[in-house]
Formats: structure tokens, sequence, C-alpha cells
């Protein structure tokens, strides 16, 4: 791409923000995510290095937020085994914490560069990456323009596109093509993923499936788990994750419609951004309902209502409390929440008719029966109360959504073969230096 081209783009950019180019949004999401950040590392932002480079090729790894970052870790892991540095880039201080959690000192953690050319010249500058691998829908035009004119592959994996991300891309098809013949490869989620790359003129694409798929359950602390589920005891339980704005009042109506059906019910709720704990708490006790905060580590009495996750990284936990789990986003907002981790635990999931971030996810579920998709709340309502009286169908839609990810299984290893060609060389050039001590 001309610099012509990169300043109109870049103009562009500027003048629309990132509501008009929703995949360009890294400088706009830390604006207004400040306040949030790791202040100890904020220099890393600026390009600023943390740590040394080590000897020997690198590859840059990047997954923008917790789930993506969840969904590389196995092909993080497999590169390792060959031998080859990474330097895993994220942009919030959970996902650095899940990298930390699940990587350790394996890998080398940054927060990534803003996507400003002072930033990004300096981050390149230190780390000199041999190749460039990036995670769903991540694409900055700075520093896609930066790692293009230093010869370094870009690649991004997991690749996928929002109706709305492809429909504004569409209309600004030159600026599309600009950006993606930067890029050597795209491995996307689906087929539809795939042809919304290709019409928007990348080349080559290749589908895998989706990382997520392959990853392990979320994890659990034994004890922790055990310690709850003493103090729930024989109740029945219902769960509504990740949920958005609105999603947390809908799932504490559908408990006051429902806890004189269901004697005992507990209803958990474990909102996407748990800062909101605080005014979730107000407004559900507000209804007259009795809350627990697991973050203040209140006990679940026999009178407690609502168990709020208002913590980080204990998922694990809450899903395996519950056979049933209604998945936020797509109820009161749009795009959707992950429905695999659920489905991986043998938990029958619920959602929104808005899912279109995880459309091939949900139509697989839903053709084999491990998903349901309900209007509002009063068919949520139904929904979690029919599953709740009937253990048969409870327990048959859970096989399902467990069978059914076992089946999607193999996106990992599709991706490593589409890697080879970009990786093999630095595998080879690795064990040279191994051998000759340098």
């Amino acid at each position: 791409m001309s610099e012509r081209w990169a300043r109109a783009m870049l103009s562009a950019y500027r003048y629309a923000g990132a509501a008009a180019y929703p995949l360009i949004g890294p400088y706009v999401a830390w604006r207004t995510s400040r306040g949030k950040e790791d202040r100890v590392r904020r220099r890393e932002r600026y390009g600023v290095a943390g740590r040394p480079r080590p000897e020997g090729p690198v590859i840059w790894i990047h997954a923008a937020s917790v789930g993506e970052t969840i969904a590389v870790v196995p092909l993080v892991k497999s590169i390792l085994d060959y031998g080859v540095n990474i330097v895993l880039t994220t942009g919030t201080v959970t996902s650095a914490q899940v990298a930390d959690e699940r990587l350790g000192d394996r890998i080398i953690h940054q927060y990534v560069p803003l996507d400003l050319k002072p930033a990004v010249s300096r981050f390149l500058d230190h780390w000199r990456p041999d190749l460039a691998i990036i995670a769903e829908s991540e694409i900055w035009p700075m520093t896609m323009l930066e790692l293009g004119a230093r010869r370094v592959p870009q690649v991004l994996v997991n690749g996928r596109l929002s109706d709305r991300s492809f429909s504004s891309w569409k209309k600004r098809a030159n600026i599309a093509e600009a950006l993606f013949e930067n890029l050597a490869h795209v491995v996307a989620q689906s087929d539809v993923d795939g042809e919304r790359f290709r019409t928007l003129g990348a080349r080559p694409v290749t589908v895998s499936g989706n990382l997520k798929v392959d990853t392990a359950p979320p994890p659990v602390d034994e004890r922790a788990l055990a310690s709850l589920k003493r103090q729930i005891g024989e109740r029945p339980t219902w769960a509504a994750i990740s949920t958005h704005d609105g999603e947390e009042v809908v799932a504490a109506e559908v408990h006051a419609t429902l806890h004189r059906r269901h004697h005992g019910l507990l209803t958990i709720i474990v909102p996407r951004h748990p800062d909101r704990a605080e005014a979730l708490s107000a407004q559900i006790s507000a209804m007259g309902l009795k809350l627990a905060r697991r973050s203040r580590g209140d006990r679940i009495t026999a009178d407690t209502d609502i168990l709020l996750g208002d913590t980080i990284g204990e998922m694990g936990l809450y899903l395996r409390l519950t056979e049933i789990a209604f998945v936020g986003r797509s109820l009161t907002s749009e795009g959707g929440q992950n429905p695999l981790e659920p489905a991986m635990l043998e938990t029958a999931v619920l959602a929104g008719r808005n899912v279109q971030n995880f459309r091939e996810a949900y139509q697989r579920l839903l053709d084999s029966g491990g998903a349901k998709l309900v209007r509002d709340r009063d068919m949520l309502a139904g929904a979690v109360n029919f599953l709740l009286t009937n253990e048969v169908a409870r327990h048959e839609m859970m096989a399902a959504g467990a069978a059914t990810v076992d089946e999607m299984r193999g996106a990992l290893a599709r991706t490593l073969k589409s890697l080879e060609p970009y990786i093999q060389p630095l595998i080879v050039k690795s064990r040279l230096k191994g051998a000759d001590g340098r």
C-alpha cells in the first residue's frame, strides 16, 4: 500500500472514528478503558519494552482480550514445543492475568502498543519479530503498515467478521483491499467468514473452524467449588453468564417468576464486566431479592436468591454449580458470547436471538439440540422452567451440547497446518542457533 493510501486511510479513521471502522479500534478502546490498565506497565502501551529480547527467532502473537487469549493458548503451547520464542501481547489486565495463569514464564507477555507510529516502531525495533500472528479481528492500519515495511509476514488466525463489520468494510472496499493485502494468510473460523475475507481482498484464505473449541474447559478451584456446593446443597440452580446491561435485571425477574414454582431456587448471575457489580447489587436488592456477592465472600444461605459472580477468572466455578446457563449479550445486546465453554461442561445452553458473532457455534448446537434461543424474558422464564422441571430433557440437552463440541474439534491442527510454511523456517533457524551455541 502506498504512503498516500496510508495517509488517506488514517485520516479517514481519525475523522470517522471506530464506529465507522469497527475493526480498527485499539486506540479508541484504550482511551475508553483508561483507569483499568496496569499503571506499573503503562509504558508498554507506548512500545517501551519491559523485558530484553531473547536470542533467536521471535514470533509475536496478539490476542486482544480474555476470549481471544484463551482461544490461542493451545496454539501458543504447540509453537512453544518447537522451541521458538513467543512474545504474547494482550490489551487488557484481565487477559494478562489469563496469560500468566495458563502460560506462565514460558512466554514473554507485553501490553500491546497503541496503533500510533512511534509506539509501533519502538515495539518492533526492540522485539524484531520474524512472524506476526493476530487473533480474530484485530486489524490495525499503522501496525500492519509497519510490519509490511519490515517484510514481516502477518497471519490472521481464528479470523471472523461480524455482520456489522463486514457491511462497514464493504462500503469502503478500496481501503479494505489496501489493508488486507498486507496479510500473508487468513485462517478463518467459518466458511462464511472465509468468503467475507475473500470478498474484501484477502488472499490466501483457509478455514480452520473455531480455535475456542480446542481449548480445555475453564479451570476451577476444587476447594472453592466444594465449599459453594455445600452451601447450596440440593437447591435447584440456573445461571445467566457473560451478561450485559439489562440482562441481569431480566435474570432477576425470571428468578422472581420461578422461585415459587421451584422451592429454594438459586439464580447465579455472572456479569461480563464485574466492575458493574455495585450498581447491579443495588438494582437487584431494590427488587426485594437477597443477594450474595462472590467478591466479598458472602455465604449462600437458605434465603439467598441471587449469587452475583462478580469475580474474574472463575467461570469454570460458576458453570460447575448448575446444569442450565443463559449466555448473555444476546437478549438486550447484540453479538452474543461464547456458548462453547458451557456446552463442553455439559450445561444446557440458552441464549437470546442476537448471536451473530458466534453464528456457526450456535447453529451447530441448535441443530444437535444442545442449545435453544429465546425471544424475550417470558420465553426465557418458560425455557428455564421447562428444563428445571424435566430432568430427562435437560440431560439430553446437556449431552447433545458436549457431543457437538467434540465433533467440532480440529481447528488447532488445521491452523497449525496453515502456519507451517511460516513457522517451519523459524524452527530450523532456532535449532541451528542452539546447535551453534549462539
